[in-house]
């Protein structure tokens, strides 16, 4: 029976308004992070102008985490080694980012302004507020943004900034413009204490998957850039820089690559913990059967598939390198097709509310 709840008005009108304050600091943050980006060449003249180059030739071979034959497949040696200036476990140095470190205060000041927005929104409407995607949207670009800060927390990850932000920006415009939902009630199937377990932990798998995503990408060019590092330590000596200064600010790919994996498996165990048994728990519940080849429960699988084949090839078949980085992104590829194409276009069960999940 569908309960009817009284809806705050005017805490819904601050949630907007917080919304949108918190999505302008977003964008102020996000100019920041590519400012920082572009001026990486003189973050980097700086850096090298106190600290002594003259270092002794280090070829040591790093274990990739949970991979074969990792010896192989990472290059290495002094022209590599010498080339980069942030270590292999992202931890704070000695390179000084003004711009960046007030784009990670913006994030911060941005994440309390959103949390606000999104918890008001649920206290305004009196239930959990992720039940179309307008709301999944914006929590999930909450998420995102917070799990972003919670690691800049441990690891000197403000090279993630400028793609973290730039996802979490996109998000706001396309709940904004795309989906806006004013506060309102929802349909008695949504009105289950599931949602609050299955669709948060679909959205926190997500935002995991989204720094995994960042991460391989920037692991292929910089598996590209050091290649071809290495090949000219080879032919002529020396240490050829490469323009890209940008990519001496940011780890080896092999680093990438570990902390990539590292994160995809615990993004894994959310996926399966939330999508796939509590949404399984959840369909029996609101229609009586575990499971359907409704369009969205299809694709929830695929991507449960695409990251198992990723963790598996990866741990016991020596894919690594860009293979492993190709086949995590195809992961992150379905999982927009899953909450764009097929939520939008594909009618089903989980369309009648415009719930995600």
């Amino acid at each position: 029976m569908l309960t009817i709840t009284h809806v705050n008005i005017e805490l819904a009108e601050y949630s907007e308004l917080f919304m949108l304050i918190s999505a302008f600091i977003y964008a102020l943050a996000f100019i920041l992070f590519t400012v920082d980006a572009a001026r990486s060449s003189q973050v980097i003249a700086r850096l090298e102008a106190e600290l002594s180059l003259e270092h002794s030739p280090v070829d040591h071979r790093p274990v990739l985490v949970g991979a074969d034959e990792a010896r192989d497949a990472t290059p290495s040696g002094p022209g590599v080694e010498q080339d980069h200036l942030v270590n292999d476990e992202m931890s704070y140095g000695e390179v000084k980012r003004p711009l960046a470190n007030v784009a990670v205060s913006l994030t911060v000041v941005a994440v309390l302004a959103h949390a606000f927005a999104v918890i008001s929104r649920g206290v305004a409407a009196s239930r959990w507020p992720m039940a179309n995607m307008y709301e999944f949207l914006t929590a999930s670009a909450l998420v995102v943004a917070a799990v972003y800060v919670l690691a800049l927390t441990r690891r000197d990850v403000r090279f993630l900034g400028l793609f973290v932000l730039g996802l979490v920006v996109s998000a706001m415009i396309a709940a904004t413009i795309a989906f806006p939902t004013p506060v309102g009630h929802v349909q008695p199937a949504l009105q289950s204490p599931w949602i609050a377990i299955h669709v948060t932990l679909a959205v926190l798998s997500m935002a995991l998957f989204t720094l995994t995503f960042a991460m391989n990408i920037l692991q292929l060019f910089q598996s590209k850039r050091e290649n071809a590092l290495e090949e000219s330590v080879k032919t002529t000596g020396e240490r050829l820089l490469t323009s890209a200064s940008f990519f001496r600010l940011v780890p080896r790919a092999f680093s990438l690559e570990n902390w990539s994996y590292r994160i995809n498996a615990v993004g894994f165990v959310f996926w399966t913990i939330g999508p796939m048994i509590t949404g399984a728990i959840w369909a029996y519940e609101s229609w009586g059967r575990f499971w359907g080849w409704d369009p969205k429960e299809v694709w929830t699988f695929v991507i449960w598939v695409v990251y198992a084949c990723y963790l598996h090839a990866r741990a016991t078949r020596g894919w690594t390198g860009n293979r492993a980085a190709w086949l995590s992104i195809i992961g992150f590829v379905c999982i927009i097709i899953n909450y764009t194409v097929v939520n939008i276009w594909f009618p089903g069960l989980h369309s009648y509310a415009g719930l995600p999940e």
